[in-house]
């Protein structure tokens, strides 16, 4: 049997991404199997917890091995606690300075790493009575956010002092997990700088799902695992041991058909008419464009399953609809093709495109409704 939930969106539409959440919790117990028994694990829910659905999934990572979660705004930390999730819930991103006091009064822990959020902390304290929680970002070689790796261990020391602070974690990011020899310069600017400070009572986190898979630091006793949970793989190096964990597919992407016509021989297919039919060829649509999140340039190059039969995508794709020639099929309007499954999966369009697994998720959530199973 298949228990179905639906988040409350507009669902009149013959197109939807289905959540496996049987899966998520195989993924998170192979994850947290993986994981040392004396680190805590932090699982990434960012950006709508890389377009699953972060409110619909929370429950059962939480339920499945995880330890706190992250996310990358404050906005998205608030709306996991409107939906009564009341675990720990790191800020991963910068957290504006005059927004410091919303993430204290939604309980939340946020990354800091300059005086200017040590002031607004000071501030919120001040106006709220209660002591922001905080993690210390570093820069280890990201170049993107933290604190300089030379200049870390006096910053922290002194967030270590503030008494108006209730003061967590440190933690960094790695750029080159699948790069061996500079993951090592970070890991070596890490460790240089935990070995100044005092760490009583911290969460030390530098490692992703990649680094996980392929290093061991001594000075951490958190990882944070992110698109593993749902069931990808990062890129991961070609040398030395990778402890890859065993992970099932999560996401599935499918429509309805909602018209088959004939197309004649030399007829095009589609705005600028990118494919022309040799032959009678019969044509289904269906309501699914790059206005959902499937790219145009995957027009022509993909194909998804009708009634057990691979069907090639013709044409280009457009804003709101795109066609498959299902020339040789018994199908009939109404009748389902599945664009993402264990065969067509989100890392060939990747491939196809020249990206990540990562952005493909992430871009799959403006308008499609979301179906959760078991």
């Amino acid at each position: 049997m298949k228990n179905v939930r639906q988040t409350n969106i507009n669902i009149h539409r013959d197109s939807w991404v289905e959540i496996n959440l049987e899966n998520i919790a195989y993924n998170m117990r192979s994850i947290r199997k993986n994981t040392p028994k004396d680190k805590k694990l932090l699982a990434v829910v960012k950006a709508d917890a890389y377009g699953h659905g972060s409110v619909m999934i929370a429950p059962t990572l939480l339920a499945s091995g995880a330890d706190m979660l992250g996310v990358a705004s404050i906005d998205e930390g608030v709306d996991l606690r409107q939906a009564k999730i009341n675990c720990d819930i790191l800020v991963l991103g910068a957290v504006p300075v005059w927004a410091v006091e919303s993430a204290v009064n939604a309980d939340l822990i946020i990354a800091i790493f300059s005086e200017e959020h040590l002031a607004a902390c000071k501030q919120a304290f001040e106006r709220t009575g209660k002591r922001p929680k905080v993690h210390v970002k570093l820069d280890t070689g990201m170049n993107r956010i933290g604190v300089a790796a030379d200049m870390a261990a006096g910053f922290i020391n002194e967030v270590r002092k503030a008494d108006y602070l209730e003061f967590g974690g440190v933690f960094t990011h790695l750029a080159n997990a699948e790069n061996r020899a500079k993951t090592q310069i970070q890991i070596d600017r890490w460790n240089s700088v935990i070995s100044q400070i005092d760490t009583t009572g911290l969460l030390l986190h530098i490692l992703n799902t990649a680094g996980a898979m392929c290093y061991d630091v001594p000075n951490s006793n958190m990882y944070r695992a992110g698109i593993g949970i749902y069931g990808l793989y990062p890129d991961l190096p070609q040398d030395g041991e990778i402890r890859r964990p065993d992970l099932k597919p999560v996401m599935s992407l499918k429509a309805r058909i909602v018209n088959i016509h004939e197309a004649h021989d030399g007829e095009g297919i589609s705005y600028g008419h990118t494919f022309t039919a040799h032959g009678n060829r019969k044509i289904a649509t269906v309501p699914l464009g790059y206005a959902d999140g499937v790219p145009r340039g995957l027009s022509n190059k993909i194909s998804g399953n009708l009634n057990g039969k691979d069907v090639p995508q013709v044409g280009n794709i457009t804003m709101d609809q795109m066609m498959f020639d299902i020339t040789g099929v018994d199908a009939k309007p109404g009748d389902i093709i599945t664009l993402l499954d264990e065969k067509h999966s989100i890392d060939n369009w990747a491939k196809i495109l020249g990206t990540i697994n990562y952005e493909l998720t992430c871009r799959l959530k403006v308008r499609l409704p979301r179906v959760y199973t078991r």
